[in-house]
């Protein structure tokens, strides 16, 4: 278990959390966490306001995922939580050969999922992933189980380190001091569960999970 930051080429954007916080209701949020056509392509207040493939965002992670990890052909990858599999179709792209399935809860997610990866993608919840023990090399989940009440999200983290083969990574919403707190409070949508890194950090060990680790701090 390593905390390790392997989204450092992920691009970067400058957020105004006033003008985002000033902008976000409860009821904003219960539709965001719907996660239904209003988080993905609706309005921006709801989530992404149209969320759409560009090469931009994950051709410069799948490198480091693939040096980490040891990616090849012959590896296998889960996508907790992969939307419409954007990060799917690149590792697929630049890792030919590799196989890659990926679940998300949003069956919005799912139907509009790239056609390229149509066939390797489908509804699950992150608590009850379908599949058998250690069934993938490396599982991934970005930005996922902290959108689960904290006793669902210490299930989905078992789950993850249930199908793996004793490699995944994973990031959540964190905070080291305050400040970040009330910048994560402004910025939150979806997150059910956010919390300082020592008490994430905590709560891995008292869960069991081994694998890799990195924060999303706005």
């Amino acid at each position: 278990m390593a905390e390790i930051d392997l989204l450092a080429n992920y691009p970067k954007t400058k957020r105004n959390l006033d003008e985002r916080a000033a902008g976000k209701t409860e009821e904003d949020r219960a539709v965001g966490r719907q996660f239904g056509f209003d988080y993905f392509d609706g309005d921006r207040k709801h989530g992404y306001g149209g969320f759409s493939y560009q090469p931009r965002f994950w051709q410069p992670v799948i490198p480091d995922f693939q040096k980490h990890f040891g990616l090849t052909k012959d590896s296998s990858v889960l996508d907790v939580g992969c939307g419409k599999g954007f990060m799917l179709h690149d590792l697929r792209e630049l890792i030919p050969g590799i196989t890659v399935r990926g679940v998300d809860i949003s069956e919005y997610a799912i139907e509009h999922a790239m056609d390229d990866v149509k066939g390797l993608v489908s509804v699950a919840n992150a608590t009850t992933l379908p599949f058998e023990d250690k069934s993938y090399d490396v599982v991934i989940s970005i930005n996922t189980v902290h959108n689960l009440p904290l006793e669902e999200c210490k299930q989905a983290l078992r789950e993850i380190e249930r199908v793996s083969r004793g490699k995944s990574f994973i990031t959540v919403d964190a905070y080291h001091t305050e400040e970040e707190k009330e910048r994560m409070d402004k910025w939150n949508l979806t997150a059910l569960t956010y919390m300082s890194v020592p008490k994430w950090e905590q709560l891995f060990k008292e869960i069991g999970y081994t694998g890799d680790y990195f924060w999303f701090i706005p």
